[in-house]
C-alpha cells in the first residue's frame, strides 16, 4: 500500500475527529451555563422568550415570564444566560449612562429627508390628487351617448 492512497482517509478521520472535538466543548460550555444559573437571573430560551430565574431543580428551571406569571421549563430549553445590564435593556428598554448621547444623529421616522431637503419641502406641490372611481358621464359627452360595452358573458350574436 502506498501512503498517498490513505492520506485521504487519515484527513477524513482528522476531519471528523476535530468536529467533534468542537462540538462536545460547544456542549460542555453550554451545560455549564446552565448550572451557573441562580434565580434572579435573566435568561432568553431557545425559543426567544426572556424571563428571570426563580426556582433551579435538576432537569427543570421555574421561569417568571411576566409578573406573577410562572412557567416550568427544561434545562436544555434556555438558551442563554443574560447578565443584569443586558437583561434590562432588552426587557425593560433602560440604557446605561454611557450608551447615551446628545450627539448621536436623528433618526426621522420617515424616508422624507433623505430624498428632499427643507426648501424643495416648502416647494413642492402638495395638491390632492383623486384616486375615486368617476362615473362615465362625468368624463366626456361624448361617452354618456356611446353604446355600452360588452362584458364577458354577452355576445352580439341573436
Amino acid at each position: 500500500m502506498n501512503i498517498v492512497t490513505l492520506l485521504p482517509f487519515i484527513v477524513l478521520i482528522g476531519a471528523m475527529f476535530l468536529m467533534t472535538r468542537s462540538a462536545k466543548r460547544k456542549q460542555q460550555a453550554a451545560a455549564q451555563m446552565r448550572n451557573e444559573m441562580t434565580p434572579g437571573t435573566g435568561i432568553r430560551t431557545i425559543g426567544g422568550m426572556y424571563a428571570t430565574v426563580k426556582e433551579v431543580h435538576d432537569d427543570a428551571v421555574l421561569l417568571e415570564v411576566a409578573p406573577g406569571v410562572h412557567a416550568v421549563y427544561a434545562k436544555n430549553s434556555i438558551g442563554a444566560v443574560l447578565d443584569d445590564d443586558e437583561y434590562n435593556r432588552i426587557v425593560h428598554g433602560t440604557e446605561d449612562d454611557d450608551l447615551k448621547s446628545d450627539d448621536a444623529p436623528v433618526v426621522p421616522d420617515d424616508a422624507s429627508s433623505l430624498t428632499e431637503t427643507d426648501e424643495a419641502a416648502d416647494a413642492s406641490d402638495d395638491s390632492r390628487i383623486d384616486l375615486g372611481k368617476r362615473d362615465t358621464a362625468d368624463e366626456a359627452p361624448e361617452a354618456a351617448d356611446a353604446e355600452p360595452k360588452k362584458t364577458d358573458g354577452e355576445s352580439g350574436a341573436k
